[in-house]
């Protein structure tokens, strides 16, 4: 979602018209201050951004005048893109990671696939855990449902339910995701 952002914010700085690029006559300008200077011509905007070695770039285009603001064009793009940088540190990407189980698992199994599952929860990553109905085993989904249930009891410690188990076709699954702690937030 942060890269659809980027590629937005990237178009918007890139897609502005500058200057000499305007081919409206008039423009409502407004100073770099945030003041209306009022409807001035192209080349009057942009003599008065030039006294200031600043730009004129057009923020609606769409208006009658074209409004025009007296900015400095690459501190606007260099502050997008470093807005653009900030949120991309700040986000945390969180993957799911699927354990496949069988209604009639052994206990050394399960034990292995529990373990697996703990090491994604500690790590940060949500847990699918699914068990797949091959068959006639489908009549007999209670064993499943006690599978996914036991598998909820020996993670409860470490993660909280996202959703309890359910049927979805022949698969029944649940998802868990890590506990957050008030006190490590």
């Amino acid at each position: 979602m942060i890269k659809i952002f980027k590629v937005e914010v990237k178009a918007i700085a890139k897609n502005m018209i500058v200057n000499e690029g305007i081919k409206e006559r008039e423009v409502r300008l407004i100073s770099n201050t945030g003041e209306q200077l009022g409807v001035k011509t192209k080349e009057e905007a942009i003599h008065i951004a030039r006294e200031h070695d600043l730009d004129v770039v057009l923020v609606a285009p769409n208006g009658r005048p074209p409004v025009a603001k007296i900015m400095d064009y690459g501190k606007y793009r260099f502050d997008l893109e470093k807005k653009n940088k900030d949120s991309k540190k700040n986000q945390k990407t969180v993957s799911v990671k699927e354990i496949r189980l069988s209604p009639s698992i052994d206990q050394n199994d399960f034990r292995t696939k529990l373990n697996n599952a703990r090491k994604f929860l500690t790590k940060g990553n949500k847990v699918k855990a699914s068990i797949r109905f091959k068959g006639r085993a489908i009549t007999h989904s209670e064993i499943g449902r006690k599978v996914l249930e036991n598998f909820i009891e020996q993670t409860k410690d470490i993660a909280t339910v996202e959703s309890h188990p359910k049927m979805d076709g022949r698969s029944m699954f649940l998802m868990l995701a890590p506990r957050v702690d008030k006190n490590n937030k």
